[in-house]
C-alpha cells in the first residue's frame, strides 16, 4: 500500500531523473532523487567539458518539454548565440547547463518539492529503498532511471592497459601523443573517443574493431523534411517494409525516411510481435543503429580526416586473445568472414562497446529479479515493462510501486535514449505519478 503524502523516490539522476523530478514538481508532487555522481542532470552523456563533444540531434528540436521542443533553441539564444543555429549541433556540455538551468529554476519555483540525496541505491524493499550508507528512504512510487551501465566487455581485467570504461574521469589522459591503440566497437563511443583524443594533440594510429566494421552515418547541414512513408513500409513482413523503405530512398534522401520512422518508431515495436522484433534485432539493428543515430557534419569531418590520413581504420571483426608485454598490448584479432587472425601491437585497449545493460547481474535489480517482482524482457534488452511505464514481474502483472524509465526500458519501447523520446515519456510518467 502507497501513502499520498510520501515522495516519489527517483533512482538516478542524470537527464531522465532530473527533467521527470521537474515536472512532477510542476504539477505538485514531491520528489527525492537518489544519485551518485553528484552531477545534477548531467549524467554521462552531458557531464563532458569538451566542446568537440557534440549533440546528435539539431538544436531546434532538443527542448526538455514535451509541449516545446523549441525551449532549448531560445535558452540558447539568451545565453549562448553564439550556438544558437536551430539546425546546428550544439556542444553537449552546454544542452548540460540547459537541463541544470532548467532544473534551479523549477527548484526556485517549487521549493522543497525536489531533494537531492547523493549515495548509492543498493536494495528496494516493498516502498522503501536502502543506500550502501545505512540509510533508508520511504516512498510512494519508485522510478529506475539508472541510465546507461559502463561498457561489460573487459571490465573485470587487471591490465592497465585495457582502459575498460573510456568515461571514467581522467582514463584517455593516460595515452601520450604518439600511442597506437585497438577500439573494441565503432559506434557513438568510438567517435567521442577519437574527438577527444584528436583535440589533445594524439598523433598515433589506431584500429576500430566491431562485429560488422560499421560506424555512425552523418547528417548533413539544412532544413530536411521528414518522408511520407507508404503503407508498404509500415504494414507486412519486415522483409516488405524493408525494400518499401529501401525504395523510398531512392526518391528522398535516406535521412528524410529515417526521420518519417523516427515519431512512429515505439508504436510499430508495440505493434511488431517477439518474433519481428527478435528478427530485427539480429538483422537489420546494426544498419539502424548507424543511421538512426547520426553525428554531426563537422564530427564525422574529423573521423574522415583520420582515415583518409591512414591513421584510423574501422573495419569488422572479433577480438581474440590478449597478451600483456613490456610498455602495451599484443592482440590478436580475426576479420569477418576470416579464419586467420591477425596480431597488432598497441599500447592500449579502450572499450567502446557500448553500455553493458544486464539487470539479471546489477546489484539493486538482480535481487529483484531473483524474487520475481522484477523480471527481464524476452529478448534481453534489459527490464520488462508495462506501457505505463511499471515494471512487470515474473507473473506478468505490473509492479504497483516499480516504474521504469530511460535505457533500461528499452525492451518495452525500443527508443529510450534520446531526448526527443524521453521527454514524451518523462510526461506521460508525470502524469501518472504526479496524481
Amino acid at each position: 500500500m502507497t501513502t499520498p503524502d510520501l515522495p516519489v523516490l527517483i533512482i538516478g539522476g542524470g537527464f531522465s531523473g532530473a527533467m521527470l523530478a521537474a515536472r512532477l514538481a510542476e504539477k505538485g508532487q514531491a520528489s527525492v532523487v537518489i544519485d551518485r555522481s553528484g552531477k545534477r542532470g548531467l549524467g554521462v552523456a552531458y557531464s563532458t567539458v569538451e566542446d568537440v563533444h557534440r549533440l546528435n540531434v539539431r538544436t531546434a528540436t532538443m527542448g526538455a518539454l514535451a509541449h516545446d521542443v523549441g525551449d532549448f533553441a531560445r535558452w540558447l539564444e539568451r545565453h549562448h548565440p553564439a550556438h544558437a543555429d536551430p539546425e546546428g549541433f550544439a556542444p553537449r556540455r552546454l544542452y548540460g547547463a540547459y537541463v541544470q538551468n532548467r532544473l534551479s529554476g523549477v527548484e526556485k519555483q517549487h521549493p522543497d518539492l525536489i531533494r537531492w540525496i547523493e549515495g548509492e541505491a543498493v536494495g528496494i524493499d516493498g516502498t522503501t529503498v536502502h543506500l550502501s550508507d545505512g540509510r533508508s528512504l520511504a516512498g510512494r512510487a519508485i522510478v529506475l532511471a539508472s541510465g546507461n551501465p559502463p561498457p561489460r566487455t573487459g571490465r573485470d581485467s587487471d591490465s592497465p592497459r585495457r582502459l575498460a570504461d573510456p568515461w571514467a574521469a581522467g582514463a584517455l589522459n593516460r595515452i601520450a601523443p604518439d600511442d597506437n591503440i585497438m577500439v573494441l566497437g565503432t559506434g557513438l563511443t568510438m567517435v567521442d573517443v577519437f574527438l577527444s583524443l584528436d583535440a589533445a594533440g594524439w598523433q598515433g594510429r589506431a584500429l576500430a574493431v566491431s562485429r560488422r566494421g560499421l560506424a555512425p552515418r552523418a547528417h548533413i547541414y539544412g532544413h530536411h523534411r521528414a518522408a511520407s512513408l507508404p503503407d508498404a513500409a509500415l504494414k507486412g513482413p519486415l522483409s516488405r517494409r524493408l525494400r518499401a523503405a529501401r525504395d523510398l530512398a531512392r526518391e528522398h534522401d535516406w535521412r528524410d525516411v529515417m526521420d518519417g520512422y523516427r515519431p512512429i518508431t515505439a508504436r510499430l515495436w508495440e505493434e511488431a510481435s517477439e518474433d519481428e522484433r527478435g528478427r530485427f534485432l539480429r538483422h537489420l539493428r546494426p544498419w539502424w543503429d548507424v543511421h538512426r543515430h547520426r553525428i554531426a557534419p563537422d564530427v564525422a569531418e574529423v573521423i574522415s580526416r583520420l582515415e583518409k590520413a591512414g591513421r584510423l581504420e574501422i573495419t569488422a571483426g572479433r577480438l581474440g586473445r590478449i597478451s600483456d608485454r613490456d610498455g602495451g598490448l599484443d592482440v590478436e584479432w580475426t576479420p569477418r568472414g576470416g579464419q586467420t587472425p591477425r596480431g597488432a601491437s598497441v599500447q592500449w585497449l579502450i572499450d567502446c562497446t557500448g553500455p553493458g545493460h544486464d539487470p539479471a547481474r546489477d546489484p539493486l535489480t538482480a535481487p529483484l529479479i531473483a524474487s520475481g517482482r522484477l523480471s527481464v524482457d524476452t529478448l534481453g534488452l534489459g527490464l520488462r515493462v508495462a506501457p505505463s511505464g511499471q515494471a512487470v514481474g515474473r507473473d506478468g502483472s505490473a509492479d504497483p510501486v516499480i516504474h521504469v524509465l530511460g535505457p533500461p526500458a528499452r525492451g518495452a519501447f525500443w527508443e529510450t535514449i534520446a531526448v526527443p523520446d524521453l521527454r514524451q515519456r518523462i510526461e506521460d510518467q508525470s502524469d501518472r505519478l504526479g496524481h
